[in-house]
């Protein structure tokens, strides 16, 4: 196969972090005002829990120890897989930055009302012990009936 026709994709990585009491660290984003988990486009150099860490401080503030693996997201629309963490904050205090508007700890109601559900699921699957494989298509998530 000629390799400039392989598909191209984007790696993205996000962390849940979630406090003692069961609130998860959330940001309004910058550029769209959605609310989401904080995360980002891994670099080339970087391995997924680093890219976690980065992305977590940078949008919030927050240093954070990196759990393990709770989901794996693909958006059919854009080529875009991402990996989901739960984390556990280890310092700092969570702000605004340049790259979120707002930072704010919600209850799991909170964020089924704030976000999308294709972010809101990824909040709910860092509750279960097992890690989830799941497509969408940038709104809705899609079933295979599976």
């Amino acid at each position: 196969m000629n390799p400039t026709a392989l598909p191209k994709h984007s790696v993205s990585v996000a962390g849940i972090v979630i406090d003692p009491a069961g609130r998860v660290l959330t940001i309004q984003r910058a550029d769209n005002g959605h609310w989401e988990p904080p995360g980002g486009v891994l670099e080339l150099n970087e391995t997924l829990e680093e890219g976690v860490r980065r992305e977590v401080f940078e949008e919030t503030g927050v240093t954070v120890d990196v759990e393990r693996l709770t989901g794996v997201y693909q958006n059919l629309a854009k080529g875009v897989v991402a990996l989901v963490y739960r984390c556990r904050a280890v310092e700092g205090t969570a702000h605004p930055t340049a790259e979120a508007r707002a930072v704010r700890w919600m209850d799991r109601e909170q964020v089924a009302d704030a976000m999308t559900e294709v972010f809101s699921v990824r909040v709910f699957d860092a509750f279960d012990e097992r890690a989830h494989s799941r497509t969408h298509d940038g709104i809705r998530l899609c079933y295979s009936g599976h």
